[in-house]
């Protein structure tokens, strides 16, 4: 059924000249954004208007200016990323091409569903790395990204430092993390690599809601995919030998397209990060909506803590503790 989209987003497709709207309807899954299909003479677009206050149950806001900075990040990522087609920066609203779900499903309904495509998978860690690699050449790009609070407002701080509240005996360490991933400035960074933001395109991965996008540790883009593929595995258990094949493949084909430093320096921060970022999804500001009972979250908390306590150099040794504990 089609439905009136606000009249905020109607004014912003106006100043895009993207008018004539004859109707839409609002897109579920996001929580940072109003998201539409809105339906124009020439058919479908999609519409991202940022909201100030996310939709979770934490008191969680973030600067709508967000948007500019991903609607630059496309431009960057183009190929990898809808085609953008218009920014209205005094609403915090962007226009891009609509993909429709039957041909660009999402990469978490496959993984929900137990669909573990390795080569999918590596073809996320190609893309992922390209997008660094071409940035990281480039470093003029880093001054059209002076998001360094957006980021922390929205990714360091919900994530680590809210966790560090949780654990006050693991503070010292979930805040060296902060620090650490601040000081590694290397290139553009989407912030939000998350199967929920990948689509299963019919030629490869499609990169979306890139609203964190910020010039800085490329290591924490390929943590926080990873960290998704070790959760999965409490979401649908007789897939989890799948999950891990997808984990190793992912890591395995990003490192291999790290060329801007030694790949073991850039896997050393992202190793260290991500147990970090895995007990953020359980006791942080955005914890996962799949993992609700307490008996599963203790198995991530105890995995995690313990990576915290002796922090690994080497992802496949959290891949290995993950594995020992969901054996049990």
């Amino acid at each position: 059924m089609s439905e009136r989209p606000p009249v905020a987003i109607l004014h912003a497709l106006d100043r895009m000249n993207l008018s004539g709207a004859t109707g839409g309807e609002r897109l579920t899954g996001g929580v940072s954004s109003d998201i539409w299909r809105i339906d124009l003479p020439s058919g479908p677009i999609c519409v991202k208007r940022a909201l100030e206050k996310l939709n979770v149950a934490a008191d969680w806001h973030a600067p709508v200016e967000r948007n500019v900075y991903e609607a630059r990040w496309m431009r960057h990522a183009a190929g990898f990323a809808p085609r953008l087609l218009g920014q209205d920066a005094a609403s915090g609203t962007l226009a891009m091409e609509f993909l429709s779900p039957e041909d660009h499903p999402l990469w978490k309904n496959q993984l929900r569903d137990g669909i573990t495509d390795v080569g999918f998978a590596a073809g996320v860690a190609e893309a992922l790395a390209s997008i660094h690699a071409l940035s990281a050449s480039d470093p003029t790009v880093a001054a059209e990204f002076p998001t360094d609070t957006i980021f922390y407002d929205i990714r360091l701080e919900p994530y680590l430092v809210a966790t560090a509240r949780a654990h006050p005996d693991l503070a010292d360490r979930l805040n060296a993390l902060v620090v650490a991933t601040q000081a590694n400035k290397k290139a553009l960074v989407h912030g939000d690599v998350s199967p929920k933001n990948i689509l299963y395109g019919p030629k490869g991965p499609v990169f979306l809601d890139a609203e964190c996008a910020w010039w800085g540790d490329p290591a924490f883009d390929l943590a926080f995919c990873l960290n998704h593929l070790l959760l999965k595995c409490l979401w649908t258990p007789r897939a989890r030998d799948g999950f891990l094949a997808c984990f190793d493949a992912l890591a395995a084909g990003y490192l291999e397209g790290v060329n801007w430093e030694p790949p073991l320096m850039l896997e050393q921060r992202a190793a260290a990060l991500l147990p970090g970022l895995f007990l953020a999804r359980i006791d942080g500001k955005s914890p996962v909506e799949y993992i609700t009972d307490e008996r599963s979250k203790d198995r991530v908390r105890r995995v995690a803590r313990e990576l915290l306590a002796d922090p690994p150099e080497r992802l496949s040794a959290i891949r290995d503790s993950w594995k020992k504990e969901t054996d049990a």
